[in-house]
């Protein structure tokens, strides 16, 4: 979702941004073939695509946007630091609060929980003014925190009930193009407008968003784990819960994962803002990285390559990527983003399809107490990674080549614990096709 680049190479990179209607073309093309699959999809499920686009957009935005803002004020890699740490606490609270909402009531209130958070954050962003820079960092942090956590328990449900079947499939489908197509326009879109009316009016605008978001949560599915006869936090235990050796197998590599993934979040963001602080730069920086993302994704769909090389692929463009900023130059920082984008596209696809193929097996409710335990392992180790970043003051230093180092070994055993998971669950299955016959 992030960006970087720079100096001499800006004016062509601007001119590579207007001969992007090749890219364009490609997307609108392969979109226009999803829309007509996007027909036969159920309303309920078109009212999701469109919930998930609202939160996208006002997600993109606060990715984007809100961390400049903090960054703008004192260019302190800490601040950004420290929002991000605030963020994730709050977040892995909120999946846990989310989850146990929904043993009582629907994705709908989620949703809507999400809206309000929403509207609380663009209303501190254009009221809150204190003297305590931290503190006021942090009640900005925690909404946002919030939103996200109620989103992902949300997502996690609706993965679990509408975890099977072609209008599954067709559901993801559309929802990544749609996130794609976000991705491009979201950031320039906004960066024109904080130009034109500020940062102010951007907020405001952000408003039509949140009550898109609330109108559209009153028509979404009811999901729900209500009808259940089990309790969610009953079985909750380790054993109980991760009870077969594919599933055990997944938390080296969640904790592993969680290191890179937060290492390549935070410093796509200071690499970009280290480089440029207009925001229009800015944007077109993230129009680079989606469109590479976009240009990765084609790749996967019409190469036929086994998953465990494309992860091994992935992985060479993450490491490639880490390493790079030893180098902190700017031309340098921008090449390292566009291999960490690219790595992390091939790796979430093989990471997350290799993970779900396993957790879909198990019932509803089961699967709510993986994600549960899921999402803890992932930001227990984000939230590890962010607490050392704490003393990171710039691009050198112990710290940060420290930084450097733990997610390069992150990023080169992941492969080796998922593919064990993957092993086993395969040989699981060999046995109970074997007990069948």
């Amino acid at each position: 979702m992030l960006c970087v680049a720079l100096g001499a190479g800006i004016a062509k990179r601007e001119a590579n941004c207007v001969s992007q209607p090749s890219r364009l073309l490609q997307l609108i093309e392969y979109t226009s073939k999803k829309a007509a699959e996007t027909m036969q999809l159920s309303g309920a499920m078109k009212r999701l695509l469109l919930m998930n686009a609202a939160s996208t957009i006002i997600f993109n935005y606060i990715g984007i946007f809100v961390n400049l803002f903090i960054w703008e004020k004192n260019n302190k890699i800490s601040e950004v630091v420290w929002f991000n740490l605030v963020l994730f606490v709050m977040w892995t609270l909120a999946f846990g609060v989310g989850s146990r909402l929904l043993t009582s009531f629907t994705t709908r209130a989620l949703i809507r929980s999400n809206a309000i958070c929403g509207g609380l954050v663009f209303l501190l962003l254009s009221t809150l003014e204190l003297d305590n820079r931290l503190l006021w960092i942090a009640i900005i942090a925690m909404p946002i925190g919030i939103m996200w956590g109620f989103y992902a328990s949300a997502q996690n449900i609706t993965l679990s009930v509408f975890g099977k079947g072609r209008d599954f499939e067709q559901y993801f489908s559309m929802s990544n193009i749609i996130n794609q197509v976000i991705s491009i326009v979201n950031p320039i879109a906004f960066a024109l407008i904080i130009k034109w009316i500020g940062y102010s009016g951007s907020f405001l605008l952000m408003f039509l968003f949140v009550a898109l978001l609330m109108a559209v949560s009153f028509f979404i599915p009811t999901i729900t784990l209500a009808g259940s006869t089990e309790k969610l936090f009953q079985g909750v235990r380790f054993r109980l819960v991760f009870s077969t050796s594919a599933l055990r197998w997944m938390v080296p590599s969640l904790l592993a994962a969680g290191v890179f993934l937060q290492f390549q979040m935070l410093f796509a963001l200071v690499f970009t803002f280290s480089v440029s602080e207009d925001k229009l730069i800015i944007a077109l920086f993230n129009v680079l990285y989606a469109s590479s993302a976009i240009g990765a994704m084609m790749l996967y769909r019409r190469l036929h390559v086994k998953e465990g090389l494309w992860l091994k692929i992935g992985m060479t463009f993450l490491a490639v990527g880490i390493l790079l900023p030893l180098l902190p130059k700017a031309p340098i920082l921008i090449l390292s983003n566009l291999f960490t984008t690219i790595g992390m596209f091939y790796f979430g696809t093989v990471w997350n399809t290799r993970q779900f193929r396993i957790i879909s097996k198990q019932p509803a409710m089961q699967q709510a107490r993986i994600f549960l335990w899921r999402e803890g392992f992932l930001n227990v180790s984000r939230i590890a990674l962010l607490v050392v970043a704490l003393s990171v003051q710039d691009l050198h230093g112990g710290t940060f080549y420290l930084l450097i180092a733990l997610a390069l070994v992150c990023a080169f055993i992941v492969p080796v614990f998922s593919g064990k998971s993957t092993e086993m669950f395969e040989r699981q299955g060999e046995a109970g096709s074997a007990e069948s016959r």
